[in-house]
């Protein structure tokens, strides 16, 4: 669980960061998991632009890639989800500890 300060942190990191994967009409695929999957294990920190993404189903959307591909929810803004897994070994982000 990333704490306040860890969720700003990555999200300033984010910020400059474009959409690694898009998710289309047909939704979260084994296909997108599996996308998503080797971005996080190269980038750690990566923003995924979903298409039809409406305020209701946000929050839905997020939890589903977050638990499906072992990763942290960092920030929902608009149609872009951002998200986080460090890796164990040789990771490129250093997180605050508070």
């Amino acid at each position: 669980m990333l704490t306040k300060s860890q969720i700003t942190y990555l999200r300033s990191l984010a910020h400059s960061k474009k959409p690694v994967v898009q998710i289309g009409n047909k939704g979260v695929t084994d296909e997108v998991l599996k996308e998503i999957t080797t971005s996080l294990e190269h980038h750690e920190l990566m923003k995924i632009k979903v298409a039809g993404l409406t305020r209701d189903n946000q929050e839905e959307v997020a939890g589903e890639l977050s638990s499906r591909c072992h990763a942290e929810t960092v920030q929902i803004l608009g149609k872009i989800i951002t998200l986080f897994r460090q890796r164990e070994k040789n990771s490129a982000i250093t997180l605050p500890r508070d």
